[in-house]
């Protein structure tokens, strides 16, 4: 108990000294916290990091009082409360795993549908808008917000970066942007933009899915080896 406590102490301190000691890492004004960019990623971005927060402790500190009045021992308690507070960030990050996973599979077809809405005469805000019913199911509601975000503000350059924060995806984030300058520049490069787009989210898909077989064949041989051993 004397060690635990002894720990405690030492880690306290340290962490007091580093917080005057250790240079601060600088922040970009207005730019969101680690937590709220996952929180984006997650699809969760109405949710506050505080909510998050509030949450992880109060689980935290259930779980430490009912293991501490069942078992009688702190540092199991300490270790069960550690372990429950940490379930909800996890929660999160599997969620913005698999969003993300979603989102690199369907992307291909989303700029197939946006091209062929340009080849047939619409604008590029129209063209947009339209994916909110023609486009894949996962994406349909952040363009149906862009819709909305350009109807009432008629704002072209406002309503991506509205739906570039909305999506909180790199495949998304090179899209708008590249919409963005197709946009200001003009003329006939649109359409070979989104060709090129279209075949290089197939290829990163397709390598993406030939690293991962291999990732979890590794891993797998790896496992059945130290089985037969």
């Amino acid at each position: 108990m004397g060690a635990v406590v002894g720990l405690g102490f030492g880690m306290g301190a340290l962490l007091v000294w580093a917080s005057f000691a250790l240079p601060r890492p600088e922040r970009t004004e207005g730019a969101p916290s680690r937590t709220a960019a996952l929180l984006a990623r997650a699809g969760m971005g109405n949710v506050s990091v505080s909510s998050v927060t509030g949450l992880s402790i109060a689980l935290g500190a259930v779980a430490f009082l009912v293991v501490q009045v069942v078992s009688e021992t702190f540092p199991v308690a300490l270790v069960f409360g550690l372990i429950a507070s940490s379930g909800p960030m996890a929660a999160v990050q599997r969620r913005a795993r698999v969003r993300q996973q979603e989102f690199a599979q369907v992307w291909p077809e989303a700029v197939d549908n946006l091209a062929s809405a340009v080849r047939a005469g619409l604008s590029l805000p129209d063209a947009l808008i339209s994916l909110s019913r023609s486009g894949p199911p996962p994406l349909r509601d952040a363009f149906a917000q862009f819709g909305i975000d350009y109807h009432v503000s008629g704002r072209f350059g406002e309503s991506l970066d509205r739906l570039k924060e909305r999506l909180a995806d790199p495949v998304g984030d090179r899209m708008v942007e590249g919409l963005r300058v197709a946009r200001e520049v003009g003329g006939g490069d649109l359409g070979r933009l989104l060709r090129n787009l279209s075949h290089y989210l197939r290829e990163e898909a397709r390598t993406r899915s030939e690293l991962e077989a291999r990732q979890a064949w590794t891993v797998n041989g790896a496992r059945l080896a130290i089985r037969v051993q």
